[in-house]
């Protein structure tokens, strides 16, 4: 019974993931920016400043990505990288007045779009849900 449970489990998940996947590139392609770049101006605009080392584990992504990654947003005029005034080697990232309009469109359009799925589903069922998907993160935390 458990193997066919994870096993609808894994669709599940794997549905969900290319769903929602699907939306996350529409809406980033047009703020013109791809979906790591999206990923990385959420998690700066969130942040406030972030290093580049906090930023890549925070996306799970390694440290030349991350780098090209800001390279281009930096190129774009999204986001500015700083030298810590301490330590040279520390890279601090932070938005741009233009990477800020950026985050607050896609916080935005996020916040509507996750709105509509959490009003379709039953209001008896919604406490459910949240408390269903933290134990899902919590486990997938977990397994990693």
């Amino acid at each position: 019974m458990i193997n066919q449970d994870s096993k609808v489990l894994r669709e599940l998940i794997r549905i969900l993931v290319r769903d929602l996947g699907i939306l996350e590139k529409s809406d980033a392609s047009c703020c013109g920016v791809s979906l790591t770049q999206c990923h990385a101006i959420v998690e700066i605009g969130r942040k406030g400043k972030i290093s580049l080392v906090d930023l890549s584990r925070l996306l799970g992504l390694d440290k030349s990505t991350m780098s090209r990654t800001i390279n281009n947003l930096v190129e774009s005029d999204y986001v500015i990288r700083k030298s810590d005034m301490e330590n040279r080697r520390y890279i601090i990232i932070q938005l741009t007045e233009r990477g800020r309009s950026v985050f607050q469109n896609i916080e935005e359009s996020m916040d509507k779009y996750y709105k509509g799925i959490f009003n379709a589903i039953p209001e008896n069922k919604r406490s459910q849900v949240l408390e269903s998907l933290q134990l899902l993160k919590d486990a997938v935390e977990l397994s990693n």
